[in-house]
């Protein structure tokens, strides 16, 4: 549908065509920006003391999108705003070209333009710092105008917010409009930033080697999830959009490396909460020579530098819960932290039908026919995960979940798996990795008896992956874990939406109604 300008945007596009006729380029090719406004404040205050002749002779030229208007006859005030910040303009008619001057005076140049501003630093009488405008240029015309998020403190404090963008899918829809208008929004994106660069720094000081996968792979695999599949047209080729790295770095292993990683997408076809999405950023690594314990003191050294360099220190505030990440992290066996919290210990009930009924009977409710596999996951999730505050390392994961982990020494039923947890969220995954391929290949088998073809958990056997492991893995230790959720940590955000700048959303329906409105 054609776009159907609104009463408001019907009033810009008619200033639009009044500023054409009077030959203002709208939308001119070039633009010139000798300070940010950021830059232009800091270099006045720096002279201001010293020598305040030397400060108000500073030529500037900001750019910026115009935020607030007050408009005094012959004299005008403008905030505009760009990354760094806002700084005021004051435009005076006798100062600078009359017939700009009147376009602003006027309104022909309002709220939410963009514009270049010229002229040299000073303060003015009500003390703020500004830039003195001899030259004015309208350099992009708002067609229509940003949302307006009003708030309300009640009695007890809350803030309320209100008005045409206080609705968060909106927000979501819009995530443009969401980051021009809210400076938390955009605070949210710059954390998030640091927070990769930071993996990636401490990655690379640990001598591992960042390296790309392929997105689009022949067979799926490193995970238990439903793959997006799509077709190679000139190929005639079904492809699936990776639910892992996990294979392929593990072959750069085969091939002489001894520590490799990745920071990328991930794409899963399952279910949206407020803890997934079915696009997400996950950061894996895989490092020869060390098993789950090396990986744990590496994760533990790993979130405990991120945390530090996001946010300078080691204590952060998530959701009513104060999180510590300097100490070190306890380690609980899953089978123990299941038999804690739940009474169930899951050895007894060999098979599925009795381990469902033995969870029927703690009064929880379960799909019948899952796994025996599934039901473990479903007490670990219900009554273990919501209370691990702290950062926990839940260890030795049974076999029949874990299909790339090596036995522990104690039992053939448990692998050298663990996830961690923080705040209540399962963050990550990692194993001491399966090396023999006789062992990886009769695990594939297994899987594939175990899981119809349709299911979630079934893992299709990838004989190029075995084939790379019969030329010889070395012993490593692998380690997965999403950022997104570690970002909502270090943001103090609930739902993975907040930290994406494009989450996945259903497809807007727009009303008859509003059709009509506009």
């Amino acid at each position: 549908m054609t776009w159907q300008p609104n009463r408001l945007e019907q009033e810009r596009l008619e200033k639009a065509r009044e500023l054409e006729a009077l030959g203002i380029e709208l939308y001119p090719p070039h633009a010139e920006r000798t300070h940010t406004c950021a830059q232009a404040i800091a270099a006045f205050e720096a002279l201001e003391t010293s020598d305040p002749e030397a400060a108000e002779s500073i030529e500037v030229a900001v750019c910026g999108r115009i935020r607030r208007v007050n408009i005094k006859g012959k004299i005008s005030f403008l905030h505009i705003e760009d990354e760094s910040g806002r700084v005021q303009l004051m435009l005076r008619i006798n100062d600078m070209d009359e017939k700009t001057y009147l376009l602003v005076r006027d309104k022909l140049i309002d709220m939410d333009d963009f514009v270049q501003a010229k002229g040299t630093m000073m303060r003015t009488r009500a003390g703020e710092v500004s830039v003195l405008v001899r030259e004015f240029k309208l350099l992009a015309k708002s067609l229509s105008p940003l949302p307006v998020i009003k708030q309300r403190r009640l009695e007890d404090g809350t803030i309320v917010e209100y008005g045409e963008f206080s609705d968060i899918e909106t927000r979501y829809r819009q995530r443009y409009a969401d980051l021009a208008v809210n400076h938390d929004v955009r605070e949210v994106f710059r954390k998030r930033s640091r927070t990769i660069s930071a993996l990636r720094a401490f990655m690379d000081s640990e001598g591992f080697l960042e390296v790309e996968t392929p997105i689009l792979q022949p067979i799926y695999g490193g995970a238990a999830a439903r793959p997006f599949v799509t077709h190679h047209n000139q190929l005639d080729q079904d492809l699936y959009l990776r639910i892992s790295f996990e294979l392929y770095l593990k072959r750069l292993l085969v091939g002489g490396y001894d520590a490799v990683y990745e920071i990328g997408r991930d794409f899963r076809n399952e279910g949206v909460s407020y803890k997934h999405n079915p696009e997400f950023t996950q950061i894996e690594f895989y490092k020869a020579y060390i098993d789950y314990n090396g990986v744990m003191d590496l994760t533990e050294r790993l979130l405990r530098y991120v945390v530090q360099q996001v946010t300078g220190g080691t204590v952060i505030e998530y959701q009513g819960h104060t999180v510590d990440f300097g100490p070190e992290w306890p380690r609980i066996r899953l089978r123990d932290a299941i038999r804690q919290h739940t009474g169930i210990d899951y050895m007894d009930y060999p098979d599925a039908a009795s381990l469902e009924q033995a969870i029927r009977d703690i009064g929880d409710q379960v799909t019948p026919g899952q796994t025996w596999g599934k039901l473990v996951d479903h007490l670990l999730g219900k009554h273990v995960e919501p209370k691990l505050i702290q950062p926990t390392f839940v260890i030795d994961y049974p076999r029949d979940i874990s299909p790339f982990a090596k036995r522990v020494s104690y039992d053939d039923f448990h692998v050298e798996r663990f996830e961690f947890f923080i705040a209540g969220m399962e963050m990550g995954n990692a194993f001491t990795e399966l090396n023999d391929p006789r062992d990886q290949e009769q695990r594939f088998l297994d899987m594939q008896r175990l899981y119809s073809s349709e299911d979630d958990e079934a893992t299709p056997l990838d004989e190029d992956y075995l084939r790379a492991m019969r030329y010889g893995m070395p012993p490593n230790g692998g380690f997965g874990m999403g950022v997104d959720r570690l970002v909502m940590l270090l943001t103090n955000q609930r739902s993975i939406r907040d930290v994406l700048l494009f989450p996945h959303l259903r497809t807007e329906v727009t009303q008859p109604q509003q059709q009509e409105e506009a």
